[in-house]
């Protein structure tokens, strides 16, 4: 579904990724994990193309990503993205922030949109809160809605850059929950977290990032039981308890 090769990454001076590479099989599901600044989100970024890249390409779903705005925008069309802020729009209901990508990008109809958007919503569960504005939302509740909003989109492939973080403790459950729940019904996904238990949980790959590389990939019970790298070693160390 997702194959990533050779990818290399510069912000001026600084190289955000070294060499990056990835297959992704479809229905898999890989938690990256790593310290600040380890090229995480720079990675999951790339694959929607909110980043451009110096060397090595990217496919998504037999499209190789270019710099034509027609390849990005059908690429984003099978991608989904969950951010660590909601980036809701304010002044539109949790019903219309939901129904406005698939109106205005895939031409559906208004009233297969707002079905599509019930039954994403529904499955998050806060159907009930379609017509509140995201101002009357928990944290929570907002990134739920943001979920729903990607899955509008029917995408092949959803990407979460630390969806939790900017969450509450008590909050953090149900959108862990929701998540839990999408990687059950098989969607191919690609999460940046630190929500370690997630990881035990649902990822078929853990992936461990360092200083723009990839340093060490391996499935979750050999992950945390059995670390390869001291660099691995030491990050689990500070984050479980």
């Amino acid at each position: 579904m997702v194959r990533i090769s050779g990818l290399q990454k510069w912000f001026g001076k600084y190289q955000a990724l070294r060499n990056i590479n990835l297959d992704v099989a479809k229905g898999e599901r890989i938690v990256i994990c790593g310290p600040s600044g380890s090229g995480k989100s720079t990675l999951i970024r790339c694959i929607n193309r909110l980043e451009s890249w110096k060397e090595g390409e990217i496919t998504v779903d037999g499209v190789t990503l270019s710099d034509e705005q027609h390849v990005i925008d059908e690429v984003r069309k099978e991608v989904g993205m969950v951010f660590q802020h909601f980036n809701l729009f304010a002044h539109l209901t949790i019903l219309q922030n939901c129904m406005l990508a698939p109106m205005w990008v895939k031409k559906v109809p208004r009233k297969q949109a707002r079905e599509l958007a019930m039954y994403y919503l529904d499955k998050v569960r806060i159907p009930e809160q379609a017509d509140k504005y995201p101002n009357q939302l928990s944290g929570g509740q907002q990134q739920r809605v943001a979920i729903a909003r990607a899955l509008c989109m029917q995408p092949r492939v959803m990407l979460f850059d630390e969806p939790t973080s900017a969450l509450d403790p008590e909050m953090v459950k149900e959108v862990l929950d929701t998540m839990v729940g999408l990687a059950m019904e098989g969607m191919t996904m690609l999460c940046v977290t630190h929500e370690m238990g997630f990881a035990k949980q649902v990822a078929d790959r853990v992936i461990f990032m360092d200083r723009g590389e990839i340093v060490e990939m391996n499935k979750p019970d050999e992950f945390f039981s059995a670390p390869q790298h001291r660099r691995t070693r030491e990050f689990l160390g500070k984050i479980l308890h």
